[in-house]
């Protein structure tokens, strides 16, 4: 049925104007009343289609959803999100491709990217929260990585710097990486990544890679906790942007470094993600586990670990942790 509306759509986009229910039907072989049906189907997806006896149907506007048909408009990839999977409103898209990664065949999934318009139960680092709001971007890719397993973490940066470009190319904006995966520009956050993998021994038998970017969303929504440490793209550039187009420039980002940790050229990466980083050369605290304490991040190393040279003089190396900069 999908497919059927689709091909109403671009029709009617091919059209510029005005076309008749009549061509429609006699070009797709169905009946009118189908037609109909269709057009409905897609002004309930956010398009608006004007009709009339006289002119028939016209399109307006495109829907402002993330549909993976606007978004294949401007995608031009190869693997990442060829395939993809749409839900409005779902607790969490790293549970939906989860269980597609754990039931399916995971070569043939590799790309795919599941989109949501809302998780009503997105998690973060730690099994924190992650609220995820219509208006912005909450996807996660698939992946089967042909990479050592002690460089799985490097996708991780892959994506982070895959978002940075991406911001920069669209908007101009000098977005950064903060270790150990988020986003900011300036002092606050526009996105975050999770990694999660699935591996037994030294086999990756999957990784999701969970993406959410702040987009089109009003910070005066947002609870007061989150609104002093956050940002979205929308407040910085004080109007709102095409998501579709946006989130294939991030695709086509991630493609490219993805395909460049492929083929083992890992500093190729690092040294990218230095080159737009947040945190190096800053007094930072750490929080581990273990324990906490400040001192300056002087490095990152090739399996993503931080560098840090405390206060007391001494290097301490940091593989996982909460960073916040003093």
């Amino acid at each position: 049925m999908k497919e059927a509306v689709f091909r109403v759509l671009k029709l009617l986009e091919e059209a510029g104007g005005p076309i008749s229910g009549e061509s429609l039907s006699a070009s797709l072989g169905i009946t009118r009343s189908a037609v109909w049906k269709h057009v409905k189907d897609l002004r309930e997806m956010g398009y608006e289609i004007t009709s009339s006896q006289q002119d028939g149907y016209q399109l307006i506007s495109a829907s402002t959803m993330l549909l993976p048909y606007e978004i294949q408009k401007h995608l031009r990839t190869q693997v990442i999100g060829r395939q993809m999977q749409y839900l409005k409103t779902i607790p969490s898209t790293n549970d939906v491709a989860r269980s597609l990664a754990t039931e399916g065949d995971v070569a043939a999934l590799h790309g795919t990217v599941i989109i949501a318009e809302e998780q009503t139960g997105g998690v973060g680092r730690l099994s924190r929260a992650w609220v995820s709001p219509q208006g912005g971007i909450w996807i996660t890719l698939i992946l089967k990585p042909t990479i050592p397993i002690d460089h799985v973490f490097m996708i991780t940066m892959a994506g982070a710097v895959a978002i940075a470009r991406a911001i920069r190319k669209e908007f101009d904006i000098g977005a950064l990486i903060k270790w150990p995966n988020d986003v900011y520009i300036g002092d606050k956050k526009v996105a975050g990544l999770l990694l999660e993998l699935a591996a037994e021994s030294d086999t990756i038998h999957y990784c999701l890679l969970g993406i959410g970017i702040d987009v089109n969303i009003k910070l005066d929504t947002l609870s007061p906790e989150l609104r002093s440490g956050v940002t979205t793209i929308s407040e910085e550039l004080e109007h709102e942007v095409d998501r579709a187009a946006f989130l294939a420039r991030v695709l086509r980002e991630f493609e490219r470094h993805y395909q460049v940790l492929e083929s083992g050229e890992y500093d190729a990466i690092l040294r990218e993600w230095k080159s737009i980083s947040y945190t190096l050369e800053q007094h930072v605290r750490v929080n581990t586990m273990r324990n906490s304490f400040e001192g300056e991040a002087i490095d990152i190393d090739e399996y993503g670990a931080l560098i840090v040279r405390k206060d007391n003089g001494k290097i301490e190396r940091v593989i996982a942790g909460d960073c916040f900069h003093t």
